[in-house]
């Protein structure tokens, strides 16, 4: 069974690009273990939860780049049809696959563990009679915990990916449903949720009531929180969680087997759903006329095929009814929740939420969804035919901005509606939100620029994505935390927030005229140098793979 499964082991360490992105993700992880295990080092074990909130998103968002990113783009790839035929079968294809990825997810989660062990057999300075931030039995929750929740998204998005149309139509409705009962659940009734089930049958009430708690305590999250509280005696805790925390662990373990076994068993299906279905067997909605700009048609549609309404949904969701509950204010009904609204405005309030979903909005701009391929070799075969025809450097520009417009538009709705929700409620002026509008325009404008400049180039987009939408809102964070709102509204997400909180005066404006000065300088070099550089680089890469 080792044997069988070395070639892709082997194939993985040797590839160029893969060597490059593992080592990418090294770094990136290990200097964002550094970061957070700095106020963790500073404030001791009171903070460390902090540390393991942070470390768990960090391993989801790495198995959703390091598996679910691979195995979905794998069938895109018709060279796989020579694999599929041969005496190799789909699922041990598939298999070989996951296994090689959640390998290169456990490396990058252990290279940040010499950053973890300081913090265990180091002493901060508020922590000298305590000891040190960490203890040795903390290393369990740290390490496997990001590495298990994050080969869990991996695999949920590559199920996602592979599923029929029809059953991703029918998934949808049915999140649909779960989203609306749990934005009912769990902020409009919130912690009068017993109030509200009083009117059922008593034993239907406490069957919800004890789903309701076991959703809320069975996670991730909620175990790395309890685990640090009890661990260190904090919040009065002194039982460590080991029988919740395990169970939680087995049950994503079983998650991922069963997720894999999906995505095994849905590999070949996909590959054929995705090249041989007929273009007559499309519903009419997908078949729209193409109108006069091609490209841009083409590269909308190809973002609407996984467009991530789910999870607009739930933003829009958060997003209204904490805008009412904002308008609302005194008068907010006793009956209805308070606590998850309040959580809001502790973490930033308005200004905080509605800079995460302009950040959100970015995302598309920044990685460039709607032209970027999956590979070298894909890209070569799409450039092969697009360099034949007179489409220039603006049609480009124009069907990148059409795709990235069409995936974000709807966070930045939502950002809208609560920056108008705060003005009504008196929070801020009509001035500051127009001049936090503005800075959002012109940070989108920036990521869609060096986005767009990392096309032309052929500069790889995951890594200059994550760099944009998570990087460079952490730097502000933490220039915020260490020299005030001054040093954090010098970066693009920094002037956004500092602009709708408004307690600054101009602080916000510097930053976002270097900002749109930058921009602008990317897009006329773009414009001016985007088909040349297309050209050269098919020029360089084009048989390269072969000759590799």
């Amino acid at each position: 069974m080792i044997a069988a499964f070395r070639p892709f082991f082997a194939l993985a360490m040797r590839s160029p690009t893969r060597q490059y992105a593992f080592r990418r993700a090294v770094v990136a992880h290990v200097l964002f273990v550094a970061s957070v295990a700095w106020p963790v080092h500073l404030h001791g074990p009171a903070s460390a939860a902090l540390l393991g909130q942070a470390l768990l998103v960090a391993g989801i968002v790495e198995g959703a780049v390091l598996i679910g990113w691979r195995l979905t783009q794998l069938p895109k790839s018709q060279a796989l049809e020579y694999l599929l035929v041969s005496h190799l079968s789909a699922a041990r294809l598939s298999w070989a696959e996951a296994l090689v990825g959640m390998a290169r997810l456990a490396c990058v989660t252990l290279a940040g563990l010499p950053v973890l062990l300081l913090l265990a057999f180091v002493p901060g300075p508020d922590s000298v009679n305590r000891g040190a931030a960490l203890d040795a039995v903390d290393f369990w929750p740290l390490l496997v915990m990001p590495a298990t929740w994050g080969a869990l998204t991996g695999l949920a998005l590559t199920v996602w990916a592979f599923e029929p149309p029809r059953v991703r139509r029918w998934a949808e409705r049915i999140l649909l449903v779960l989203v609306a009962g749990y934005l009912t659940v769990g902020l409009l009734a919130g912690e009068n949720l017993r109030y509200w089930l009083s009117g059922l049958p008593e034993s239907v009430g406490q069957l919800l009531l004890a789903a309701f708690r076991a959703f809320h305590v069975y996670n991730g999250f909620a175990v790395m929180q309890d685990w640090f509280a009890a661990a260190h005696g904090l919040n009065g805790a002194t039982w460590v969680p080991w029988e919740r925390t395990g169970g939680v662990e087995i049950g994503a373990l079983l998650a991922v087997a069963l997720l894999q076994l999906r995505a095994a068993g849905r590999l070949k299906g996909h590959f054929h759903d995705l090249h041989y279905t007929p273009v007559g067997d499309l519903p009419r909605r997908c078949r729209r006329a193409v109108g006069e700009r091609p490209l841009a048609w083409w590269a909308v549609r190809r973002v609407s095929r996984y467009s991530g309404r789910v999870n607009l949904w739930l933003a829009s969701g958060c997003g209204m009814l904490y805008a009412c509950y904002t308008v609302a204010g005194a008068y907010w009904p006793p009956w209805l929740g308070r606590q998850a609204f309040v959580i809001f405005d502790q973490l930033g309030g308005i200004p905080g939420l509605a800079t995460a979903l302009v950040l959100l909005a970015a995302v598309p701009a920044a990685f460039q969804y709607g032209l970027w391929d999956s590979s070298a070799h894909d890209r070569c075969r799409r450039l092969e035919l697009l360099l034949l025809t007179e489409l220039g450097a603006r049609d480009y520009w124009e069907a990148a901005a059409a795709a990235a417009w069409r995936r974000g538009r709807g966070y930045l709705a939502v950002a809208c509606l609560l920056w108008l929700a705060a003005v009504v409620a008196g929070q801020t002026a009509l001035i500051h939100v127009t001049a936090a509008l503005a800075a959002s325009v012109i940070l989108w404008a920036l990521y869609f620029a060096v986005g767009f400049r990392a096309f032309s180039r052929g500069l790889p987009a995951t890594g200059l994505g994550l760099l944009l939408t998570i990087g460079l809102p952490l730097l502000a964070y933490f220039l915020g935390r260490a020299g005030g709102p001054l040093w954090a509204a010098v970066l693009p997400p920094g002037s956004v927030y500092a602009a709708a909180v408004g307690r600054t005066s101009l602080a916000w404006l510097p930053g976002a005229l270097a900002a749109g000065v930058a921009t602008l300088l990317l897009a006329r070099a773009a414009l001016a140098r985007c088909d040349a550089e297309l050209r050269r680089w098919y020029a360089g890469h084009h048989g390269g793979q072969v000759l590799d």
